[in-house]
């Protein structure tokens, strides 16, 4: 190299003449710039999720006046906070069933009118019985929207952005949070009567636009071939993929899952028959493959420690907290609880941007080690507060940064990992049933953990609460590390490599490394002799 510049890898041409013909393949990839399009489709479809965190957060606040208007038990107002989660289980489990009969589009659809009645009626309600009628259908619409969002938000996501795109339900949820948190300080100083009617039913307004705005969305590029459809999917899947290629290699992936023969390109296709869902429940349940049953341990696990981790006893009951602390004023209390919802909400953000830079597991396992180190802090003093007989204003001041440390630390892992893990590893076939399996762990044990905990914390005190959600974590750090494989940057039909042989998931995904290595290295060589019997020189050229 006479002027000392690099000159480009290559090969003669054909013979004919000795010029170099540069191999685009030894060129440096290019990373791919965000598709907007998806990203637009991704937010539309996560929205609904803002519907579970609004109701989340406004219950916080409005159990106080509810329970001051209808003078209730504790005990009624802890079935009341979380028998939401329970009745969502309808809307979970029936999504799945939906969403393949009508397309994932108009499940969401009517994830939002279902949840516009049920707020409707909440805010109308003159009883207690009459809210929970209420409360019973906003359930079975917040179950519809947990389900379908990441399950959509996943299947039209293309893989270097999916975690991305895939972790906006959670960040609704905490949006909807923060605006239910702002909700009960806005009317608090209504009528007691009038305060809390009007913080449940404005949370209808969000969903009749949420409605409307989902109409614009396409159809999801799966579901589409799933009803031979492929002129329509291939058209969502152009718009929806980095490039040409990924778009047809996503294509074929979709196809060969749904057992469409590869030579199949008309606009319109003859899908073989499947059944009604009875062979994926045989599946997932009676006769599951190693593989499906290792995806099912970690799609319903990671969903079982988030919730039994503690989280919704916090966000909801955080001003009973802050009361236990030593917060006696109405206002301070719910000012405290906007902090939280704030703070859920800027790390959630964090957390997005991080997801596919960092990887899952590593996010993972250290924001479950925060929780872990935050809960400890949080058991240990409000235990000091509960044996002191005097205020301690350090302790109080420790203890509420030990919340905000705890939502933080839960919001930048946890939480999010939780919907973009579990909507990602299940495969085509599965999927939708899969998704709703796990949903439904979650809403059992958000309902369980919500409708016992003031029961559970007078029984052995509020710190020792904390203790034994500490203990979860625990248990649920070391169940991470041992079986949940990285998922970053796999496409959704190459999950199932990964699964299937448990505690050895770790030698699966070298020797998938090791295999995209050689396999890269000969379609290079291909490329260099066009019919990979020749070899390419690798050097530089001579003047």
């Amino acid at each position: 190299m006479a002027d000392g510049k690099p000159q480009a890898i290559g090969i003669p041409d054909s013979g004919q003449n000795n010029s170099i013909t540069p191999i685009p393949a030894f060129d440096p990839p290019k990373k791919p710039k965000r598709n907007k399009y998806a990203f637009a489709c991704a937010i539309l479809a996560s929205m609904t999720s803002i519907l579970l965190g609004y109701d989340i957060g406004v219950m916080s606040g409005a159990g106080l006046f509810i329970q001051d208007d209808l003078k209730i038990s504790d005990t009624k107002l802890e079935v009341l906070m979380g028998i939401l989660n329970v009745y969502s289980l309808i809307g979970s489990f029936a999504a799945g069933r939906t969403s393949d009969w009508i397309g994932r589009r108009y499940t969401i659809v009517l994830a939002s009118v279902i949840f516009f009645v049920g707020a409707l009626l909440m805010g109308l309600a003159p009883n207690y019985a009459f809210l929970m009628v209420g409360r019973f259908v906003a359930g079975v619409g917040v179950g519809y929207a947990l389900m379908i969002a990441p399950v959509y938000t996943a299947e039209v996501s293309p893989a270097s952005s999916r975690g991305f795109l895939t972790s906006f339900p959670e960040v609704f949820i905490n949006a909807g949070i923060l605006l239910g948190y702002v909700s009960n300080y806005a009317f608090s100083k209504l009528p007691r009567h009038l305060g809390w009617r009007l913080m449940l039913g404005v949370g209808g307004i969000p969903s009749v636009f949420l409605a409307l705005g989902v109409l614009a969305m396409p159809e999801s590029p799966r579901w589409l071939v799933l009803q031979g459809r492929l002129g329509d999917a291939k058209r969502v899947l152009d718009r929806t993929s980095d490039s040409k290629e990924e778009s047809l290699l996503r294509l074929a992936d979709i196809k060969e899952a749904a057992g469409i023969p590869e030579e199949c390109n008309d606009d319109v296709v003859q899908v073989p028959k499947r059944s009604h869902g009875e062979d994926v429940w045989k599946e997932l349940l009676l006769h599951p493959t190693p593989t499906v049953k290792h995806i099912l341990i970690a799609g319903i696990g990671i969903h079982f420690f988030q919730q039994t981790s503690g989280i919704d006893a916090v966000v909801l009951y955080s001003p009973k907290i802050f009361k236990k602390a030593g917060i006696t004023n109405t206002d301070t209390l719910l000012l405290c609880t906007v902090a939280v919802g704030l703070v859920k909400t800027i790390f959630i953000l964090v957390a997005t941007f991080l997801l596919d830079r960092v990887g899952r597991r590593p996010l993972l396992l250290t924001s479950v080690a925060g929780m872990i180190l935050s809960l400890a802090s949080l058991g240990m003093f409000l235990t000091i507060i509960d044996q002191s007989k005097q205020k301690l204003y350090w302790a109080l001041a420790m203890a509420i940064t030990s919340v905000l440390a705890y939502v933080a630390t839960f919001s930048i892992g946890m939480g999010p990992i939780t919907w973009v893990y579990s909507s990602e590893i299940f495969p085509l076939r599965l999927r939708a049933q899969g998704t709703s399996m796990g949903v439904a762990v979650n809403r059992v044990m958000s309902g369980v953990i919500s409708m016992t905990f003031l029961s559970f914390s007078k029984a052995i005190t509020i710190g020792g609460a904390f203790f034994f959600f500490m203990g979860v974590a625990m248990v649920g750090w070391v169940f991470f590390y041992t079986l949940l494989p990285e998922t970053q940057g796999k496409t959704l039909e190459e999950m199932q490599v990964l699964f299937g042989t448990f505690f050895g998931w770790r030698t699966t995904m070298r020797e998938l490394e090791k295999n995209k290595r050689v396999s890269g290295t000969n379609r290079e060589g291909d490329q260099g002799n066009g019919n990979g019997n020749g070899q390419i020189q690798l050097g530089t050229t001579r003047n």
